[in-house]
């Protein structure tokens, strides 16, 4: 009887698969030198965003020091179109730049539905600089 009714409920559509995860990956490409403890303005990094929720409209990127959280290295806001990638310059922060040794800093991409609100979801993706 059980195996019927799973039969049953899978050919109507009963049964969701899970959605895919928001997640988040980046290179920190083309930057110039940086270990005096003085970040540089420079232009966000290419993202690869994965699992975008629906309703989405607006992505917020934040750049953390994970070792020095209280510094403000910014990000930007951007309108999300549907690609797969955010292009680099679509915004500029400032750099990773620690003075001793390296650091980990962590990106975090929050998916929004309005430009200053409507969290949908959030996704995290850190690396260390100089790595």
């Amino acid at each position: 009887m059980q195996q019927r009714f799973a039969a049953l409920a899978l050919g109507l559509g009963l049964f969701a698969l899970p959605a895919s995860a928001f997640e988040l990956s980046f290179e920190w490409g083309p930057l110039k030198s940086c270990t005096s403890g003085s970040p540089n303005t420079v232009d966000n990094p290419v993202f690869t965003l994965q699992g975008v929720p629906d309703g989405t409209k607006f992505i917020r990127f934040k750049l953390t020091d994970k070792n020095v959280p209280g510094y403000n290295h910014g990000g930007g806001t951007v309108a999300w179109n549907g690609e797969a990638a955010v292009r680099a310059g679509a915004f500029k922060y400032q750099s990773p730049c620690p003075p001793n040794g390296s650091h980990v800093y962590e990106w975090t991409a929050t998916a929004m539905s309005k430009k200053n609100g409507g969290k949908l979801a959030e996704a995290k993706a850190k690396r260390k600089y100089p790595e």
